[in-house]
């Protein structure tokens, strides 16, 4: 459903795959593939993999293997996706919602490795934002919050004063454990009670505020 609000916010922190990319189509042909070889259904691996790093993920798919072989496989993976961009878009709204933040504290907050982001946001005709914390920047993957506390650190804001835009479990899940308030994007978003939900970005409109530094978010 999508909601109707007002929110305010000093920084917006985005994720990037499923909320400014759409690399669906990317995301699953290169992990049917990875299923096929460890004989697992595709089906229930699609409904893992999300938001979080892929090593993660492995974890939670093959919790008897050596953590090293999930970071070794996650390597490959990685680049498999970086070099696999046929299908990647634009989510809608995204590059109006982008050059509405010029000047508006915000990050990039994104379980890709720089690689990765860079890839796929050229490929949706994306500018990269100034601050980007990708895997190589964290310890622990979404649902962690720590991807989103740094990305706040970074720009000097508390994290109650910033605003999430996710599209995963995962990903709501860690912006929530970072006591920020999470706005859902698509129909992903809606199962995992995001603060608001919207289908994309063109129901989003930034306003700047004058004086104190305060945005003001009309979502719906």
């Amino acid at each position: 459903m999508t909601a109707t609000a007002v929110l305010t916010a000093r920084a917006l922190l985005l994720d990037m795959d499923g909320t400014l990319v759409n690399s669906d189509a990317s995301v699953e042909r290169v992990w049917r593939r990875w299923a096929e070889r460890h004989g697992l259904d595709g089906d229930e691996v699609m409904k893992v993999v999300h938001g979080r790093q892929g090593y993660a993920s492995m974890a939670l798919l093959l919790p008897d293997r050596p953590m090293e072989q999930n970071h070794a496989d996650n390597a490959r993976m990685l680049a498999e996706e970086t070099a696999d961009t046929e299908g990647v878009v634009a989510i809608p709204g995204a590059p109006e919602f982008l050059a509405s933040l010029r000047g508006v504290p915000h990050a990039l907050v994104t379980s890709a490795d720089v690689p990765l982001s860079t890839a796929r946001m050229a490929a949706a005709g994306l500018e990269l934002p100034g601050v980007r914390v990708t895997a190589e920047s964290v310890g622990a993957s979404k649902p962690d919050p720590e991807g989103f506390l740094k990305g706040a650190a970074e720009l000097g804001i508390a994290p109650a004063d910033c605003v999430v835009f996710e599209d995963s479990g995962a990903g709501i899940a860690a912006g929530r454990a970072a006591g920020m308030t999470v706005v859902g994007i698509g129909p992903r978003a809606a199962a995992h009670e995001p603060d608001v939900v919207v289908e994309d970005l063109t129901q989003v409109r930034v306003e700047h505020a004058a004086g104190d530094g305060t945005i003001r978010l009309h979502i719906g």
